[in-house]
């Protein structure tokens, strides 16, 4: 039986249009490691695993962990961490693209 985190990979990946192969490559693990997480019970992940699919996923950790956490508010998450790290100059040109669409 599949535990939460695995039916929320699974989700999750179908969502984005991966499979198995594609996702075990992103998340620099084994295609069988991915289906046993999504399938079984296996041990839990360890956090280094979880990180790398989480970030394969374009979600954070806490998506897996937290039923509180939607998919939604975890891309979120992850999209603001990506966009703390920018270079100046491209979060201007993201915060113009987003006053443009909010003219509408």
């Amino acid at each position: 039986m599949a535990t939460n985190i695995g039916r929320k990979i699974r989700e999750l990946r179908k969502t984005k249009g991966y499979t198995l192969d594609e996702l075990a490559t992103l998340a620099d693990s084994s295609k069988s490691y991915i289906w046993e997480l999504e399938n079984k019970a296996p041990p839990r992940p360890s956090a280094q695993k979880l990180a790398k699919i989480a970030k394969a996923l374009g979600v954070t950790m806490d998506y897996f962990i937290n039923d509180e956490v939607t998919a939604e508010d975890a891309t979120d998450k992850m999209f603001y961490r990506k966009y703390r790290n920018m270079d100046p100059d491209v979060k201007e040109k993201i915060r113009k693209m987003i006053d443009l669409w909010d003219d509408e």
